[in-house]
């Protein structure tokens, strides 16, 4: 059975005082919750911080970025490495966020990709389509892009840690999300993508989970989806009650 995978993407919001006050308080509220894998992405001014806050629970740090160069005249930018010595595990890549606001390429984030496997980070791949997309019938295809063009040449051992998060874009920050059958289509459809490339085993581990107005009060028939293995969450991860509630709600749905 996978065990289901709960992350929090604070985007840019948390100076490293509120991140810290967050993090004090919310390892308390979940201290229990033995059955759920618990990740925070935190800013990177935050991340060292946060991770050194975590050391000895079973909460893990995820960056939200990183540059596929190991080091080099990028200003602004962070390293694999970097996010590792920082006391990363994960790293969040293709987020519509960086695909939409910022250009991202499938091209540019198979490149990172490869640069997190390089030094053992856990790649978090977001995939998705835009409403044009969906109404067009057009989200199968979508998918298929993003996860071929994104993954190609990832080593199968590599592969087998990987975590896919599905994004629909019209459902992120906006309050919308796609109903427990829509996620759980499109869920199927990842699943059966990565065993026809990555093979079985790879397709059966791999946690696919859903991101996209997530909130305490929808995600409990999305985790009970067959292929929903968790969640990705924007908005609602910055209240700690919020968040807390939704990882209590996928503890509750294994146990």
């Amino acid at each position: 059975m996978r065990v289901p995978f709960v992350a929090a993407n604070w985007k840019m919001n948390k100076t490293v005082h509120e991140a810290l006050a967050y993090v004090e308080e919310f390892r308390e509220r979940v201290s229990d919750f033995n059955e759920v894998e618990i990740v925070i992405a935190p800013p990177f001014t935050a991340l060292h911080a946060v991770a050194s806050s975590l050391i000895d629970t079973r909460i893990e740090v995820s960056g939200q970025n990183l540059h596929w160069e190991p080091k080099g005249a990028f200003t602004g930018e962070i390293s694999a490495n970097m996010l590792k010595e920082a006391g990363a595990k994960y790293v969040i890549i293709g987020h519509s966020e960086r695909r939409h606001l910022f250009d991202e390429s499938n091209e540019s984030i198979k490149s990172k990709i490869r640069a997190a496997s390089d030094v053992e980070l856990i790649p978090i791949l977001c995939v998705g389509e835009t409403l044009a997309e969906r109404e067009a019938k057009q989200t199968f295809e979508i998918i298929n892009k993003q996860l071929t063009e994104g993954l190609t040449g990832l080593h199968t051992l590599k592969a087998d840690k990987l975590i896919v998060a599905y994004e629909p874009v019209w459902a992120i920050g906006t309050g919308r999300n796609a109903t427990p059958e829509q996620a759980q289509a499109v869920h199927a459809h990842i699943r059966h993508h990565l065993a026809q490339t990555l093979g079985e085993v790879c397709a059966e581990n791999c946690r696919i989970i859903y991101g996209g107005s997530v909130k305490p009060n929808n995600v409990e028939k999305l985790c009970v989806q067959v292929d929903v293995d968790g969640a990705l969450v924007g908005g609602s991860s910055l209240d700690v009650n919020s968040f807390a509630e939704i990882v209590a709600r996928n503890h509750s749905a294994t146990v």
